[in-house]
């Protein structure tokens, strides 16, 4: 059990470091990878199983490591999988790597996390504190902070993996529907950026603001009830 366990830790690292060393060379850039486009859907044809694997656990990596990459990713995935097929395999392995990327803050990267983003940290634990988890839903909808951003700062909170696990998975889900739908017409996006019109952003921006407006009205009737 011991020996499987070192090798699985193993074989996780190797992945990792390779991913980190496929991003600083360039090879995980989105113009890189649409170009291997065709390559990649041939791949998916022959093993669809294995390549829906192969996809998961690199997903669930790059977002663990906070390697930004995620963007490129979902639209990937929409144009080699099925909708539905990409969209479960985006909405899981983006939130599992969220997750580890909130315990991997909260446990080994809490002082640097803290020197980066002072401010953002205490704004954060203010916001949860006043708002609770609905805070949280309210960043995960929005189109900023980066994605990324929200999973450290939140490390250093006391909110546990499983409630932050759920509450991304919702948050995220509209952006992942964005993004998977996109894909489907892959050789029309130049970039990650072109998904995200002005109208697409204003309805983010306003979808994020609705758990904060539910909670305002959820205390003032809390208050008329209760005076």
């Amino acid at each position: 059990m011991r020996h499987r366990l070192l090798l699985l830790v193993l074989i996780v690292l190797i992945t990792s470091a390779s991913l980190i060393a496929l991003w600083a060379g360039g090879w995980l850039d989105f113009a890189t990878v649409k170009g291997h486009h065709e390559q990649l859907e041939a791949l998916v044809k022959t093993w669809p199983l294995p390549s829906a694997m192969v996809f998961f656990v690199c997903f669930v990596l790059a977002t663990g490591l906070s390697v930004p990459v995620a963007t490129g990713l979902s639209l990937l995935a929409g144009s080699l999988f099925g909708f539905t097929e990409a969209l479960l395999l985006v909405s899981f392995a983006s939130t599992i790597g969220a997750t580890l990327a909130m315990l991997l803050a909260r446990y080994v990267l809490r002082d640097v996390v803290e020197k980066h983003w002072p401010r953002l940290v205490a704004r954060t634990n203010r916001g949860l504190t006043r708002d609770g988890l609905l805070y949280l839903l309210a960043l995960r909808l929005a189109p900023a902070p980066p994605f990324f951003v929200v999973n450290l700062l939140m490390g250093l909170t006391r909110i546990s993996a499983r409630r932050f696990f759920i509450v991304s998975q919702l948050g995220m889900l509209p952006i992942d529907l964005v993004f998977v739908n996109a894909g489907r017409a892959l050789a029309k996006v130049d970039s990650p950026s072109d998904v995200l019109s002005t109208d697409i952003m204003l309805a983010l921006t306003l979808a994020s603001l609705l758990p904060l407006v539910l909670r305002y009205f959820i205390r003032r009737r809390l208050h008329t009830v209760m005076p």
